[in-house]
């Protein structure tokens, strides 16, 4: 009975959270092991890179460039997190295309 109660509990939070079209299938993709756009990389910022860069960086532009890559513009949580958000610039590329399966990332740009 306690299985059944924890399973309810799980499905009331979750219908009271909105939910985008986007988060939907993300989960189906992630599901199916499919990496769906850009808008799967936005709903999933914080899962795909991390405490310890998802907490100095947010993701604040995304722009789809030639051959299905994407331009995207981060910015770090305080100025003075910048330089060394630059020096991650590697490991948020390696991130990112880790979680699309293939070289998804163009151009990394950081805004002060």
């Amino acid at each position: 009975m306690s299985n059944q109660n924890n399973i309810s509990e799980k499905l009331s939070e979750r219908i009271k959270r909105p939910t985008t079209i986007a988060g939907v299938f993300g989960n189906l993709f992630q599901i199916l092991g499919v990496r769906a756009s850009s808008t799967d990389l936005s709903e999933r910022w914080d899962e795909i890179m991390g405490p310890d860069i998802a907490s100095i960086a947010k993701l604040v532009a995304i722009k789809k460039t030639v051959g299905n890559k994407y331009s995207i513009v981060i910015k770090p949580t305080n100025p003075a997190l910048a330089l060394q958000l630059s020096y991650s610039q590697n490991e948020i590329l390696h991130r990112i295309n880790k979680y699309f399966g293939y070289d998804a990332i163009s151009k990394i740009t950081f805004k002060k």
